[in-house]
């Protein structure tokens, strides 16, 4: 078999077997395929597409391509969620909790972030004390114990997937639906999840900003997942606009814990629940998704999904007492106001803007090497729909210096505000399974 033969196969559009996939991917991870080849079986793919059996072919030859974790030991059915990223988008914090408290394991790998805020992870690490530094044994006695915990992902998580979309993104081949499919799916099977509950963002702030094009991406996973034994559902969801009110770490904590609390912005809520309710459905804790739903209400309203949290943060170290006063987390120095230039409605809030401003402020990596300020953010005042006068403050800017002009500029930037009443955003488009 040659890389040469397989490369002009693809080009002409022909479908090649799981032995010809495992050999490209096998032979580009230990260094004998070289670059300019696996770029250009990838410039191939990007034009021709793949079949379904190739994708789960080129899914699991990268998931198998370095560590799988085993999480068999972990009593019932374990449900991964995976969001596609976006701004504001701090829903593991309070959906962890929420479905652990109804029975649900969530035995979560999360990474730090590289763009607008920290991940998951760092997001946490806001807390005082809490780490994810723990073993693998602690890790599943945990969750057996409490249902939950969170752990930093392994370096040797599909390592192929890492090499090829490092690849892939210096040779204009990263927008490819099967390859951005397959790198996906291909970390979430190594995990070791039974079942797969995918948040598919759409929108200025995500990766995906066209409908179609998250509706084809959401599709193309489920059916990914499915082939692969791995119960898979996806939802499509909102990122027109930042989630919830807030974009920064320390900041996110403490709205994910206001909506434990049963408070919170309305449209995280909702797709916590609705997240939520298919993962506690995956899980065989409930027949259908409206009592799937009523659960986790239950939970909220009862105090046990707080409850959960607060568990959840000791275990690992953490300060559980700012789930009762959150103005123990970091707290930046200075606030200021951003204003509006004119009356109003708002009609559009770009996020990905709102999201660089809040990395200009500290609150996310422009590299690896970066260092987050977890205290700095943005409070967004004001949505998309709401009515605004002249003068009246849209955004509050939590930042460590009062120097940030800059910073206003861009937040002003992304808010347009028209003169006729704008209708809210829709926050769920479709839900694939």
């Amino acid at each position: 078999m040659r890389m040469v033969d397989l490369i002009e196969k693809k080009r002409d559009g022909f479908p090649l077997d799981k032995s010809e996939i495992e050999f490209v991917i096998q032979k580009y991870s230990n260094g004998e395929i070289p670059d300019y080849q696996m770029a250009a079986f990838a410039m191939a793919v990007f034009f021709k597409n793949m079949t379904n059996e190739e994708r789960s072919y080129l899914t699991l030859a990268m998931a198998e391509s370095g560590d799988k974790i085993n999480l068999s030991e972990i009593e019932g059915i374990k449900v991964d969620k995976h969001s596609t990223g976006g701004v504001g988008d701090k829903t593991t914090i309070a959906l962890a909790p929420l479905v652990a408290a109804v029975g649900v394991p969530v035995a979560k790998m999360s990474g730090r972030g590289l763009g607008h805020t920290g991940g998951t992870i760092d997001k946490l690490e806001s807390i005082p004390g809490f780490h994810v530094e723990i073993t693998n044994e602690q890790f599943i006695q945990l969750v057996n114990k409490n249902k939950i915990a969170v752990v930093g992902q392994t370096g040797n998580l599909a390592p192929a997937d890492k090499k090829l979309y490092s690849l892939r993104d210096v040779t204009a081949t990263v927008n490819s639906i099967p390859l951005i499919a397959s790198s996906i799916m291909s970390k979430k099977i190594a995990s070791g999840a039974d079942a797969i509950v995918l948040d598919v963002k759409t929108g200025t702030g995500a990766f995906m900003k066209e409908l179609d094009q998250s509706i084809e991406l959401a599709q193309a996973m489920v059916e990914i997942g499915n082939q692969l034994g791995r119960q898979t559902t996806a939802i499509i969801s909102d990122m027109n606009q930042p989630l919830g009110y807030t974009i920064g770490n320390a900041l996110e904590v403490k709205e994910a814990i206001e909506i434990l609390r049963g408070q919170g912005p309305e449209d995280l809520k909702e797709l916590c629940l609705t997240l939520g309710s298919q993962m506690v459905v995956l899980a065989k804790k409930a027949e259908t998704v409206e009592k799937a739903r009523q659960l986790l209400q239950e939970a909220i309203i009862s105090g046990e999904a707080i409850k959960k949290l607060k568990q959840f943060i000791v275990a690992q170290g953490g300060d559980g007492t700012v789930v009762d006063d959150p103005e123990k987390l970091p707290i930046a120095p200075f606030e200021i106001e951003v204003d509006a230039d004119e009356s109003g409605y708002v009609s559009e809030i770009v996020a990905d803007k709102i999201g660089k401003a809040a990395m200009v402020l500290g609150a996310g990596r422009a590299t690896k090497e970066s260092t987050i300020d977890l205290a700095v953010g943005i409070t967004l005042k004001k949505k998309i729909g709401d009515a605004v006068t002249v003068g009246e403050t849209v955004a509050v800017l939590h930042a460590n210096s009062e120097n940030v002009d800059r910073v206003i500029e861009m937040v002003q930037g992304s808010f347009t505000i028209i003169k006729d009443t704008v209708q809210k955003n829709k926050l769920i488009y479709n839900i694939f399974s």
